[in-house]
């Protein structure tokens, strides 16, 4: 019994003296419905983590604590996703041409006033890592889903912010395209019919909508992660606790890591970024790997609904952590295999 309480007790301290960052703050603008990509204003020395699972054939693999984590090898065993299934990134653009990415957007659209597509922020292109670099490629990292293919779908300006019109364009415009999964990085403080029907859409057409739910501490609601047709994302670190600066309210539906993560940025560099955002990029990454099963167990045409109840009944508990489920990619295909 001591035994036990002494371990309790040491995750408790980890956990208290964990990721004591920056949180999120909104731009201020001329718009109410402005908001921001999830991700804090931190940079930290970069993570070795060694794991004794199957190695990915990139060189910086070592550096992705996540991906073991989450057991995304031991899922790999069964699906890497496939080019039939694309995830659109709504973001601040994606750099097409970095060496893990290249050949992975088969198409772009851009709905902010920046003149180009391309990823000038930086944000987009560290989401679009973790969710699809390439493996067995001798370079950089290996993203979650890396089989599955991207869309880029700009929709946050180059300075990281964004309009909720402009994101539920994004969103319609990413379903009638052929999207099975919207990763929105992305954070409001204000509700937007617009964008909630947009999500509703994309939900009815079958996608899967994945959404940061905020850096913003406490259980402040942020959109479009509230949404109920939205899987709302907290954001962990490396001992599975939830980041002091991550949103936590019941609202929020399921927790992945988010601390420390090290994925693509412009320009062939890598390196760490913590937020929402990065754990709202490895449940999309999985939703990428579940659409590849196409387990349609209700036979409503559709298999959005068994993607959402895998992922969700697929977690580990967190045990003492304010936000009870952390995704794990195995535990989330293997219900999907058994479900058919």
């Amino acid at each position: 019994m001591f035994k036990v309480k002494s371990v309790w007790l040491i995750v408790f301290l980890l956990c208290l003296t964990a990721s004591f960052l920056p949180f999120q703050t909104l731009p201020v603008g001329p718009k109410a419905t402005q908001g921001t990509v999830a991700v804090v204003d931190y940079q930290s020395e970069a993570v070795d983590y060694t794991s004794t699972s199957r190695a990915s054939g990139n060189d910086h693999y070592g550096k992705q604590w996540a991906i073991p984590k989450i057991m995304v090898p031991q899922a790999w065993e069964v699906t890497s996703g496939e080019a039939s299934i694309v995830i659109a990134v709504l973001d601040t653009g994606i750099d097409e041409g970095h060496e893990d990415l290249a050949g992975k957007v088969i198409a772009k659209v851009n709905f902010t006033d920046s003149s180009t597509t391309d990823d000038v922020y930086g944000h987009g292109t560290h989401v679009a890592g973790i969710i699809a670099a390439a493996a067995d490629n001798s370079v950089g990292i290996a993203g979650v889903a890396y089989n599955c293919r991207l869309m880029n779908v700009k929709v946050a300006d180059d300075q990281g912010a964004f309009d909720n019109s402009a994101a539920a364009k994004g969103v319609n415009w990413a379903v009638d395209h052929g999207a099975s999964v919207i990763n929105m990085s992305l954070v409001s403080t204000e509700p937007s019919r617009e964008l909630e029907k947009a999500i509703n859409y994309a939900w009815s057409k079958g996608t899967v909508v994945i959404a940061a739910a905020g850096n913003f501490v406490g259980t402040k609601v942020a959109y479009p992660a509230y949404y109920s047709d939205c899987i709302a994302v907290a954001a962990t670190d490396t001992n599975d606790c939830v980041a002091s600066w991550s949103s936590k309210g019941d609202w929020v539906d399921v927790a992945a890591p988010g601390v420390d993560i090290y994925s693509t940025l412009p320009g062939n560099r890598y390196d760490n970024r913590s937020g929402t955002s990065m754990a709202t990029a490895h449940v999309s990454g999985l939703a990428g790997l579940l659409f590849a099963l196409r387990s349609d167990k209700n036979n409503n045409g559709f298999v959005n609904d068994e993607v959402r109840v895998a992922i969700e009944s697929g977690c580990d508990e967190l045990g003492i952590s304010p936000i009870r489920w952390r995704i794990n990619a195995f535990n989330a295909v293997n219900r999907a295999l058994t479900s058919r």
